[in-house]
C-alpha cells in the first residue's frame, strides 16, 4: 500500500501551529509496512486541495488527510474529498445521536450539524473527544482517510483506522524498536553496517534525537507469530554489539525503565540539581508511580545555595569550582543523607552560552552517584544549545542510574 499524507490548515502554513500530526500519522504506517512517498500541507482552500488529491492519487492508493473537519466555514476538507470522489453525503443518523448526546439536548447549529454529514458509502470513524467524526472514503481502489486535526483527537481515532487498514494488507507487519542512549547514529550503524548491510526481512531502519538513537526492525510475515520469530535472532544479533548502549524497547523511556527497576529494587531516590534546575525531578515524577520511588530534590542553583541546604565545604568551591567531580560527589552524598533515601543523583554544568572557560567550555557537566552509600562521578562534553545541554544532561544522570541498578543486579 503506497500512502500520501495531506495536513490541511491555513495556520499550519502560517507556522501558528507545530505539524505533529505528519509524524504521529508517519511513524504509525510505517509499522505497518505502508510505504509513504510524500507529505504535503495545503491551506484552507477547496481548490487546492482538490489540486493535492489529484497530485497525490497519480501514485498513492491512500491520502491520509488531517484537518478542515471543524464546524466552521473554513472547515471544508471533507466537503473537499467527497467531491473528489464524486460523492454525495447524507445525514448519518448515529453521528447525529452522538451529537446530541455531546450537546446534552442543546440547539444543535447549522455549522455543527454539517459534521455529521458523509456520503452513503462512507465508514465513519468515531470522535471520543470532539464532535468532528472522521471516515474512509473509498472510490476504485483509492481510499482517502479524514481525520481532525487536534491531536488529542486524532491520535486514538487513527488507532482504529489502522485495524481497519491492517484488513486491506496481505500478511502483517510487525515492528520493534530498539532504543538507546551515549552513542551516536553514524558509530552505532558502523558497528552494525555488515547487519545492516545483509538486511531482507526484517528491515533495520536508524533514528535519532534528542540525544538518544534508536533502531526499528520490522518484520513481514503471515502471523505476528512468524514475523517476531524473523526479528528475534536479528535482535540478539545487534544485542551483541550495542547491548550496553541499549535501555529499552518500542514505548520505554529512560524515565520509565529508570523508575521501574528503582520501585522493583526497592530503591528511593533524591536528586540534587544545579544546572538542570529540577528538569531531572520534573522528567522522574512525569512517570506514573514515581511516588513509590522519589522521595523528593534540592534546586541548589548558587553556590550559597549549595553551601546553606547541602553543607557542601566552602573549600571545595574555592579549590575546584562548583562544576567538579568533587562538588557533585559532594552533593549526590548530601542530599542522600538530607532526604534519607539509599540513592541519590546529582547535576553541576555550564548550560552556556556564557560562562564556560578554556578548561571548562560550555556544555561541561558532572554527575554525581550516591547509590547504597557509595560515591562515584562522570563527566560529559555536551554540543548545543541550554536546552539541549540540559536536556542531555537529565538523560546521562538516568542512564547512569540505570546502568548502576543493572551492574548492581547482574552481580547478585
Amino acid at each position: 500500500m503506497v500512502c500520501e499524507i495531506i495536513c490541511v490548515g491555513t495556520e499550519l502554513l502560517l507556522g501558528s501551529i507545530v505539524n505533529t500530526n505528519a509524524a504521529f500519522i508517519s511513524e504509525r504506517l510505517s509499522g505497518m509496512g505502508v510505504s509513504l512517498y510524500k507529505q504535503t500541507v495545503v491551506g484552507d482552500n477547496a481548490i487546492r486541495i482538490k489540486d493535492a488529491l489529484q497530485a497525490a492519487f497519480q501514485s498513492a492508493d491512500l491520502v491520509v488527510m488531517s484537518g478542515g473537519l471543524g464546524p466552521t466555514q473554513d472547515d471544508i476538507t471533507k466537503e473537499a474529498a467527497c467531491n473528489f470522489f464524486e460523492q454525495e453525503m447524507i445525514l448519518h443518523e448515529p453521528s447525529l445521536e452522538r451529537l446530541k448526546t455531546y450537546f446534552n439536548d442543546r440547539p444543535i447549529s447549522k455549522f455543527n450539524l454539517k459534521q455529521a454529514m458523509f456520503p452513503k458509502e462512507a465508514i465513519v470513524i468515531d470522535n471520543n473527544n470532539g464532535t468532528a467524526p472522521g471516515a474512509i472514503l473509498q472510490k476504485d481502489k483509492k481510499r482517502i482517510v479524514l481525520l481532525p486535526g487536534p491531536p488529542n483527537e486524532l491520535h486514538p481515532m487513527f488507532e482504529k483506522v489502522c485495524k481497519i487498514l491492517s484488513g486491506y494488507q496481505r500478511g502483517i507487519f510487525l515492528s520493534k524498536e530498539l532504543k538507546m542512549f551515549g552513542i551516536g547514529e553514524s558509530y552505532m550503524v558502523e558497528i552494525i553496517e555488515d547487519i545492516i548491510d545483509s538486511q531482507t526481512n526484517p528491515t533495520i531502519a536508524p533514528y535519532a534525537g534528542d540525544g538518544e538513537v534508536k533502531l526499528r526492525l520490522t518484520a513481514s510475515a503471515d502471523t505476528e507469530a512468524e514475523a517476531l520469530s524473523k526479528i528475534l535472532p536479528v535482535e540478539q544479533q545487534i544485542r551483541e554489539r550495542l547491548g550496553q548502549y541499549i535501555y529499552g524497547t518500542n514505548d520505554d523511556t529512560l524515565e520509565s525503565v529508570v523508575v521501574d527497576k528503582l520501585v522493583k529494587c526497592s530503591l528511593t531516590l533524591s536528586l540534587a540539581e544545579s544546572c538542570t534546575g529540577g528538569l531531572l525531578a520534573s522528567t522522574i515524577v512525569d512517570i506514573p508511580g514515581a511516588s513509590e520511588t522519589f522521595r523528593g530534590g534540592l534546586i541548589t542553583y548558587s553556590n550559597e545555595e549549595k553551601i546553606n541546604r547541602l553543607q557542601i565545604d566552602e573549600k571545595l568551591f574555592e579549590q575546584y569550582g562548583a562544576v567538579s567531580s568533587q562538588v557533585a560527589e559532594a552533593m549526590a552524598s548530601a542530599v542522600c543523607t538530607a532526604i534519607g533515601t539509599n540513592v541519590s543523583l546529582s547535576t553541576t554544568g555550564i548550560a552556556g552560552p556564557g560562562g564556560g572557560t578554556a578548561e571548562k567550555p560550555v556544555g561541561t557537566v558532572f554527575i554525581g552517584l550516591c547509590y547504597n552509600g557509595q560515591t562515584t562521578w562522570k563527566q560529559f562534553f555536551f554540543k548545543g544549545n541550554r536546552k539541549k545541554i540540559r536536556t542531555r544532561t537529565v538523560k546521562a544522570a538516568l542512564k547512569m542510574l540505570l546502568d548502576r541498578i543493572d551492574s548492581d543486579n547482574n552481580s547478585d
